[in-house]
């Protein structure tokens, strides 16, 4: 029963992976909680990093035409800084701090959108702060480093930026590829990919590339005005979840 459990939730993890790199919003970020089940959120995230790597190959092939440039130099330059900081003080990060903040972060932004009802949604080519932009990319590279949750961050903030629906999804994919492939010689030089760890990656690749077609055709179903609120309201379940795995360790639960 255990080996049953354990190949249905890495199969799930796979399939979560492969949907968010096919477009769905913040779906992806359910991979290591999944895997937490069974492992260490540290050996989950090592075991993932490999299969969001394969995933973004196909993902690239769908959304590499649309894409904001301004966005994604921005936010090459802040996740570069992120991971840096990520891979220099991963000794010494508590994780669960992290996850709390994280979670607080993308609650209170994603309700302020729920509640105030702002129109930013459907604004499109608003101006871009730079400032911010660079602080929260900081920060979704240095989160995805950690436990591969950049999401958050990284969407508040590009919501505000009414980019469209595919753009908004190739600009995600560009840079989280980028992102994941500069992870990927710190989590080699940290131990959290090996040989044994790898053979497992390999066979989740195969049901996250199924997936990353199954979510790219979902995308193109969903109505922009409709697929941006649900990006807000994933945003705000998944934040609700990341503050419970953030408080649940110190509180012992």
């Amino acid at each position: 029963m255990e080996t049953y459990i354990y190949w249905f939730l890495i199969t799930l993890a796979a399939v979560f992976v492969g949907m968010g790199k096919g477009g769905l919003p913040v779906i992806a970020t359910l991979g290591v909680p999944s895997l937490s089940l069974i492992m260490s959120p540290i050996t989950a995230a090592g075991l993932l990093l490999p299969v969001y790597i394969v995933s973004d190959i196909f993902a690239l092939s769908a959304y590499r035409r649309d894409f904001s440039w301004p966005v994604l130099k921005i936010g090459m330059v802040g996740m570069t800084l992120g991971v840096v900081i990520g891979g220099l003080t991963a000794s010494y990060v508590i994780e669960w701090v992290v996850t709390l903040l994280i979670g607080l972060m993308g609650f209170l932004f994603a309700l302020d959108q729920l509640l105030k009802k702002r129109q930013s949604l459907q604004k499109k080519n608003a101006q871009i702060n730079s400032t911010k932009g660079y602080f929260w990319c900081t920060i979704a590279g240095f989160t995805s480093f950690i436990s591969h949750t950049g999401g958050p961050p990284w969407q508040i903030f590009t919501i505000p930026l009414g980019l469209a629906k595919s753009v908004f999804v190739g600009t995600s994919v560009i840079l989280f590829s980028y992102c994941n492939v500069i992870k990927l010689i710190p989590y080699i030089w940290l131990g959290q990919i090996d040989t044994s760890s790898f053979k497992i990656s390999l066979i989740m690749m195969i049901p996250a590339t199924i997936a990353v077609y199954i979510g790219v055709n979902l995308v193109k179903l969903i109505p922009e005005a409709t697929f941006f609120k649900i990006v807000t309201w994933a945003l705000f379940s998944i934040s609700i979840k990341l503050i419970w795995d953030g408080i649940k360790i110190p509180l012992g639960a």
